[in-house]
C-alpha cells in the first residue's frame, strides 16, 4: 500500500480567515448552554461525560437533575455506584456514571477533592480521553488547547482536506496537527466551542448548510463538489 503523503497545514493567512470567519458565525449563532456559563472543571467534567454519544437535547434536564444531586466532587465521591447509575437513567452507556464516578473519587482521595490541570495526569483517570482532557484545560483552565471529537473532524476535514484525502488518514495524528495549527492563543474557549457548535447545527453529517455557509468559498469539500451541484440543479453557481 502506497504511503499516504503528509497532510499540509494551512498558512497563516488561512488560518486567519478561518478562525475569523468562525467567530463571527459564532457571534450570531451560538448556542446557550448551561455548562458554557462556568468555568467550574467539575461542572464541565460532567456536561462532557455527559455529552459523549448522547445528543445535547437529552443532556441539559439531566446535567441539571445531576448537579441538584450532586453539587461538588466530594458529593458525588461519597455516593453508591449504583445510585449514580440509577440517576443517570436514560442518557445510556452506564459506563460513562461509573468512570464519573471513579473520576470524583480519585480527585478527592489523590488531589485534594480538586480536578487536576495536567493533561497528562487527568489522561491518566479512567474514563477521560485526549478530547475530554482538552475539554477540561480549555473550558475550565483557560488553555489555548486543541479539541477534536467527530463534528470537529468533520468540519475541518471538509474544509482543508476534502473526502479524498480525509478518507485516506491513518488514525488521529494528521486531524490533531491540524486541529492544533488552528486554535488560536487568544480567544481558545470561544474557538472550540465555536467549532463544536458549527459541526454540530450547521456542517452536519447528512445536511450540510452549504449555500449560506461563511467557509464556501475556500472549503475544499464545496469546491470539490459544487460543480457536481450545478449540474445536478441545472444552473449555474453565482
Amino acid at each position: 500500500m502506497a504511503a499516504v503523503p503528509p497532510t499540509p497545514l494551512p498558512d497563516r493567512a488561512a488560518r486567519s480567515r478561518f478562525r475569523r470567519r468562525l467567530l463571527a458565525w459564532y457571534g450570531r449563532h451560538r448556542r446557550d448552554l448551561p455548562w458554557r456559563r462556568t468555568d467550574d472543571p467539575y461542572r464541565i467534567l460532567v456536561s462532557e461525560i455527559m455529552l459523549q454519544q448522547t445528543q445535547v437535547e437529552r443532556v441539559v434536564p439531566k446535567y441539571h437533575e445531576f448537579l441538584d444531586r450532586y453539587p461538588t466532587l466530594e458529593a458525588l465521591a461519597g455516593s453508591a455506584p449504583e445510585e449514580v447509575k440509577r440517576l443517570w437513567y436514560p442518557l445510556g452507556y452506564n459506563i460513562r456514571p461509573l468512570n464519573l464516578h471513579g473520576i470524583a473519587r480519585e480527585a478527592v482521595a489523590s488531589y485534594g477533592g480538586r480536578l487536576p490541570d495536567d493533561g497528562a495526569v487527568l489522561r491518566g483517570m479512567r474514563g477521560i480521553g485526549r478530547y475530554t482532557a482538552g475539554a477540561l484545560l480549555c473550558f475550565a483552565y483557560g488553555r489555548a488547547v486543541p479539541l477534536v471529537d467527530t463534528n470537529v473532524r468533520r468540519v475541518l476535514g471538509r474544509v482543508f482536506l476534502g473526502p479524498r484525502r480525509l478518507g485516506r488518514l491513518r488514525g488521529q495524528k494528521a486531524i490533531w496537527d491540524l486541529a492544533g495549527a488552528l486554535v488560536p492563543s487568544r480567544q481558545a474557549y470561544d474557538y472550540n466551542q465555536a467549532l463544536m457548535d458549527f459541526g454540530a447545527t450547521w456542517c452536519t453529517a447528512r445536511a450540510p448548510r452549504c449555500p449560506p455557509c461563511p467557509m464556501k468559498r475556500f472549503c475544499v469539500t464545496y469546491r470539490a463538489t459544487s460543480g457536481r451541484r450545478e449540474r445536478i440543479d441545472g444552473h449555474p453557481r453565482r
